[in-house]
């Protein structure tokens, strides 16, 4: 089955990761279908576009899922860490979301420099979805002051 790459904000990061802003009802399935075994939704759970009873329905897909609700005024460092915990405990292919694949790609352009991937890649990649750094949202220097964390403390 090809990747569902209408889903907001679609991002295949590798084989076993893909990304995305929020998923519907019908998007479920579409996830089972190409193999995910868990889900990682980042968004808070009483936004508008939040699935409602997401947990619930992607267990009936036998789909695992882990809630990690980061408001989007406030990234912080736990939700960083409980994010890696997540990622680190997942079987199998892994789908993290949240609203627009915002939260979502500055999580990993950490993680990706965490790992070693080049700046400039990895720069690449969050800007598929938004660049923090360059936004007008008056919210973003927050998520700028995170994701670049790294950078201020070398």
């Amino acid at each position: 089955m090809p990747d569902p790459d209408d889903i907001r904000g679609w991002q295949r990061l590798d084989a076993q990761t893909t990304t995305s802003g929020r998923i519907e009802d019908a998007d479920v399935a579409r996830l089972a279908g190409i193999g995910t075994r868990h889900v990682i939704n980042l968004a808070m759970g009483d936004h508008p576009d939040a699935l409602a009873d997401e947990a619930e329905k992607l267990a009936g897909a036998g789909i695992g899922y882990t809630h990690i609700p980061v408001p989007f005024d406030a990234p912080s460092e736990a939700h960083y860490e409980a994010f890696k915990d997540a990622l680190n405990h997942v079987q199998g292919p892994v789908h993290v979301h949240c609203i627009v694949n915002w939260r979502v790609s500055a999580f990993f352009f950490r993680l990706n420099r965490e790992r070693g991937m080049d700046e400039d890649e990895a720069l690449a990649l969050m800007h598929r979805q938004w660049a923090p750094e360059q936004s007008d949202d008056p919210r973003a220097a927050a998520w700028a002051a995170f994701a670049f964390r790294q950078r201020e403390e070398c």
